[in-house]
């Protein structure tokens, strides 16, 4: 089956250069297009789309608040979030809204394909390297980061010891394979045990495990 997309974007080039781009690939499909984030909610109800490649910054509803409306939905849609990056603050909160990852505006064609690809196999488009940098970025001074750490490592008290280890390598952006090799376990397990850290931590992704960890300073 094809992966199912819905582009929002308040520039309709933007949005043409990501349909021409995405419809070259053949299993990818644009199903609909939104030049704002209050649009975005009736076009998923409607079509049902896998992935959302979100614009942040747009007149109306931004893609932060329509990350945040889309994740609180029952079996929602992934969302790539569209960025400039070194000029958006947003970032970071869309990513911990339950965003699965970004993409810069110019990256090469090749790569938005792939990350629509790998978002759609549950796979995060973010590296540890890039968190850290988002984290720097948006963060608000020491007393801030430690009062986030501590709240962070009060979360992370409530896994096992496994569990722990596990959620500590995809921080460290760790695939399930790498994982398994790793610490001696099948790839199915390191899957039962990711599930359970989302679950125990209210959390709707790998991405948020990793931000989460990384606030605790653990890797």
């Amino acid at each position: 089956m094809s992966i199912r997309v819905l582009l929002v974007d308040d520039d309709p080039l933007v949005r043409a250069g990501l349909r021409l781009m995405l419809g070259g690939a053949p299993d990818i499909e644009v199903v609909a297009e939104a030049a704002d984030g209050g649009e975005v909610g009736p076009l998923v109800a409607a079509h049902s789309p896998g992935v959302v490649l979100m614009d942040i910054r747009m007149p109306g509803t931004d893609g932060l608040a329509a990350t945040e409306a889309l994740r609180r939905r029952p079996e929602p849609p992934e969302v790539i979030v569209l960025t400039t990056f070194n000029t958006d603050e947003h970032v970071l909160r869309a990513l911990r809204a339950g965003a699965a990852g970004f993409v810069l505006k110019d990256t090469p064609p090749r790569e938005i394909v792939e990350a629509v690809r790998k978002v759609a196999a549950g796979e995060p488009v973010l590296s540890p390297a890039v968190t850290q940098q988002l984290i720097a970025q948006v963060s608000g001074g020491d007393a801030h980061l430690r009062s986030r750490a501590e709240t962070a490592r009060e979360r992370l008290a409530v896994l096992g010891e496994r569990e722990r280890e596990v959620a500590t390598a995809v921080g460290r952006g760790k695939a399930n394979a790498e994982i398994a090799a790793e610490l001696y376990m099948s790839v199915p397990t390191v899957k039962t045990h990711v599930s359970r850290i989302l679950t125990k931590l209210g959390l709707n992704n790998r991405v948020q495990i990793a931000l989460l960890v990384h606030d605790a300073g653990e890797v």
